[in-house]
C-alpha cells in the first residue's frame, strides 16, 4: 500500500491559493441507530476523548456502549433533526459560506473557505484533499471550539497531523488554538443575550453552560476549566452582571467518574428549589446549535427545571449565523493569516518543475 496519497495533476500556471478550514466536532449521517453506531465508534475510540487503557476500553465500548447507546442517542437526534440534516452540520456549513462572503467583501475573494468534522463527514482528511486539488497551498485551521481542550482542539491537531503523514507535498499550515476572550466573540455572545432580554424579558439568573470534562483533566494540566471561567467572567462584565446574577456550569456528563462542577441540570434544579422561577440559559462553548444544546439543554434541562418548581426557562441559541459572530470569525482569520499572500499567486516553482520534467522526455 503506498505511503503517500497521489498528488493532484499539475496544472501549468495554476495559482497558489489560501484557505480557511472551519472544524467542528461531528455528527452522525442520520438519526438512526446504525448511523449513530458508526459515529459513536469513531468518536469514543479517540484516546483524546476517552483516556483509559485501550484493551479495557475496547471491551466496554464494543461489548456494552455500542450495543446500548446508539438507539437512545438516535431517538434524541430525531427530536432536533432538520429537513436539511444535522443542525451542527447545517449551521457549520452556513458559517463557512458566510465567512467566504465576508472575506470576499473585504477584498479577498480568492480565499477559499471550507468546513470539516472531526468525526463523521466531511472528514478533515477528505476536505484537505479537496483543498489541495483546488491548488490551495496555505491553510488556516480554525477549530470551532473557543476554549481549548485536549479532547477537542488537540484532537483536531492529531487528525491534521495524521493527514500530513500521508501527504508528499502538504500545504503550509497554521492553527488557531483558542479564543475564549476574543472581543468579537464576547461581544456576539453579549449581543445575543441582550436581544433575548429585549424580546422576551430577563430571567432572575443567567446560567452559562459549558460542555463538561472529567475532573481529572484539570489536574492533568488541561486549561479548559480556566478558559471557561474566563469566558463566563468576560461575558458577565459585558452584560454588567453582578456575581450573584449568573452561574457557570458544566453539562454532558458521561459515565460514573466525577466531572467538572457544578453540573448544569443539578444547578437548575437547585435554583428552582430555592424559589428562582425564571432562568435564561446560554451555552458559550458551542458556536453552533447541536444535540447538546437543542436536546440536552433546551428540552431535558427545561423539563428538569419545571419539574423542580421552575416556571420560565429561556434557552438562548448559539451564535450560529449571527452577523457579529461571522465578523468575529473574519477578524480572527485575518489576524492569523497575517504575512500570507491572501490573493492567489502563480506557482512558479511548480512551473519550473513542469518545464524540467518536460525537457527530460
Amino acid at each position: 500500500m503506498p505511503r503517500y496519497i497521489p498528488e493532484p495533476a499539475h496544472l501549468h500556471g495554476a495559482a497558489q491559493k489560501t484557505a480557511v478550514l472551519l472544524v467542528n466536532l461531528g455528527t452522525p449521517d442520520a438519526p438512526t441507530p446504525s448511523a449513530l453506531r458508526r459515529y459513536l465508534k469513531q468518536f469514543l475510540w479517540d484516546p483524546r476523548v476517552v483516556d483509559i487503557p485501550r484493551a479495557l476500553w475496547w471491551l466496554i465500548l464494543n461489548g456494552i456502549i455500542l450495543n446500548l447507546r446508539p438507539a437512545k442517542s438516535a431517538a434524541k437526534y430525531a427530536k432536533i433533526w432538520l429537513a436539511e440534516g444535522s443542525p451542527l452540520r447545517v449551521h457549520t456549513a452556513r458559517q463557512a459560506k458566510l465567512l467566504k462572503g465576508l472575506l470576499g467583501q473585504r477584498g479577498h475573494a480568492d480565499i477559499d473557505v471550507a468546513y470539516a468534522m472531526r468525526y463523521g463527514k466531511p472528514s478533515i482528511a477528505s476536505t484537505l484533499n479537496e483543498l489541495k486539488n483546488r491548488s490551495v497551498e496555505r491553510v488556516l485551521i480554525l477549530p470551532l471550539y473557543p476554549q481549548y481542550a485536549a479532547s477537542t482542539t488537540a484532537s483536531v491537531m492529531d487528525a491534521v497531523a495524521n493527514w500530513v503523514k500521508t501527504t508528499r507535498n502538504p500545504p503550509e499550515l497554521r492553527f488557531i488554538k483558542q479564543y475564549p476572550d476574543h472581543p468579537g466573540y464576547i461581544a456576539a455572545l453579549a449581543n445575543s443575550v441582550k436581544e433575548q432580554w429585549t424580546t422576551h424579558g430577563r430571567g432572575e439568573r443567567l446560567v452559562m453552560s459549558f460542555h463538561g470534562l472529567p475532573q481529572r483533566s484539570l489536574a492533568l494540566g488541561d486549561p479548559y476549566f480556566c478558559l471557561c471561567q474566563k469566558t463566563g467572567r468576560l461575558l458577565a462584565e459585558a452584560l454588567g452582571l453582578a456575581k450573584e446574577d449568573y452561574l457557570i456550569t458544566f453539562q454532558s456528563r458521561f459515565g460514573k467518574a466525577r466531572w467538572l462542577e457544578p453540573y448544569t441540570q443539578a444547578t437548575l434544579e437547585k435554583l428552582a428549589g430555592a424559589g428562582i422561577r425564571r432562568v435564561d440559559v446560554i451555552c458559550p462553548g458551542f458556536v453552533a446549535d447541536c444535540l447538546e444544546t437543542l436536546e440536552e439543554i433546551a428540552l431535558e434541562c427545561k423539563d428538569a427545571f419545571a419539574a423542580a418548581g421552575g416556571q420560565t426557562f429561556s434557552y438562548i441559541p448559539c451564535l450560529n449565523e449571527r452577523a457579529d459572530w461571522i465578523t468575529a470569525l473574519g477578524d480572527m482569520a485575518a489576524t492569523h493569516m497575517a504575512g500570507w499572500p491572501l490573493d492567489a499567486v502563480v506557482n512558479q516553482a511548480a512551473d519550473e518543475r513542469a518545464r524540467y520534467l518536460g525537457a527530460k522526455h
